[in-house]
């Protein structure tokens, strides 16, 4: 996939309601009560958070979001891509695009949470591809063994 536009999403779309609702769902069916981090529609409109679709035509191919933890970090949130364009390198282009963004904003170091458990093997080892390091509980998560840490210091250009 070479070209993927991708904007900035206000999130009051019916299809990326439906897209989050979707992702809460599966997040809840695989993994463990108590673990689940993914953030709902309300809850991803916080201003601290700047959320970004990939769209090609009419269709919602995937999304992503950073969220601000301080003037000097950030942190990778539900990222999610549709089923049916798993593979495809959508989430490639839309974590590039966070990481671009995360540099503008002059951020020294790049965080995510994600699933320990099996199905989360592929994302875990997209993060590592893009320079990811596991870390340690970072923010207000708590250790917490269906949970990785991951970060990635950036290096800004300017």
């Amino acid at each position: 996939m070479s070209r993927l536009p991708i904007h900035q999403d206000d999130l009051t779309g019916k299809k990326i309601a439906d897209f989050i609702q979707e992702h809460l769902e599966s997040m809840h069916e695989i993994t463990p009560p108590g673990s689940v981090h993914a953030y709902d529609l309300e809850a991803l409109r916080s201003p601290n958070i700047t959320f970004f679709s990939a769209l090609q035509g009419d269709e919602l191919l995937g999304c992503g979001a950073l969220k601000e933890l301080s003037s000097k970090s950030g942190e990778v949130k539900s990222m999610r891509t549709a089923k049916a364009h798993h593979r495809r390198g959508v989430a490639s282009k839309i974590l590039e695009h966070i990481i671009k963004e995360a540099e503008q904003r002059d951020y020294d170091r790049l965080n995510l949470e994600t699933g320990a458990i099996l199905e989360f093997a592929l994302v875990r080892a997209l993060y590592t591809r893009y320079g990811f390091e596991y870390c340690g509980p970072f923010a207000n998560y708590i250790d917490d063994p269906n949970s990785v840490f991951m970060t990635k210091r950036l290096f800004n250009r300017r």
